[in-house]
């Protein structure tokens, strides 16, 4: 597993920032932070490079774009076959997401649909994968908390300062700020 990046209060502005206006370039970035463009890009670039930032991509709302039918699926498959169950997966369209887990099964996959039909033509084209040996599915009727990073990252301790010399949270105007945790130590 990767080293963490650490991040300071910049970087969680930037970020809080970018949640709220996700096409905010660097140069609005910067005058809405007070900080320099080249500041706000060195943060950026390393937040991407970091992996923080996983991506630039659209989040596409399933239920506007047709597929309002959602389910998880838990996948027993054949000992050693990981790769193969994989291959497989990933050639149905309907599989959004999967993940080798623990306990009773052995994969979990999120599928959305267009409709229960084709809910489940696509649960009989997994459950005839060579290497599933049994499939478990749960209906989503409702989402009560939607994907969401940004809680889990403020709870992460920060340094004492930002390494951007002119940058002051209290001067931000905007951009909501979090109070960080209270230190552990």
């Amino acid at each position: 597993m990767p080293d963490a990046v650490t991040l300071d209060d910049l970087d969680f502005a930037l970020l809080d920032a970018l949640h709220s206006d996700p096409r905010a370039g660097a140069l609005e970035l910067s005058r809405r932070l007070r900080v320099a463009r080249g500041t706000v890009q060195a943060h950026l670039r390393k937040l991407e490079e970091g992996g923080v930032i996983a991506s630039h991509a659209p989040h596409i709302g399933l239920d506007a774009a047709g597929f309002g039918v959602q389910a998880f699926v838990t996948l027993e498959t054949s000992q050693g076959a990981l790769d193969a169950v994989t291959r497989e997966l990933t050639a149905i369209p309907g599989i959004l997401e999967a993940f080798t887990t623990t306990g009773s099964g052995d994969v979990l996959c999120r599928v959305a649909a267009r409709s229960h039909l084709d809910l489940q033509e696509t649960l009989i084209r997994v459950s005839t994968c060579a290497h599933v040996a049994r499939s478990t599915s749960v209906m989503v009727l409702s989402v009560i908390v939607p994907f969401r990073t940004l809680p889990l990252l403020h709870t992460l301790e920060r340094p004492q300062t930002s390494k951007a010399p002119a940058y002051r949270p209290e001067a931000v105007q905007g951009v909501q700020q979090v109070s960080p945790p209270p230190s552990r130590r």
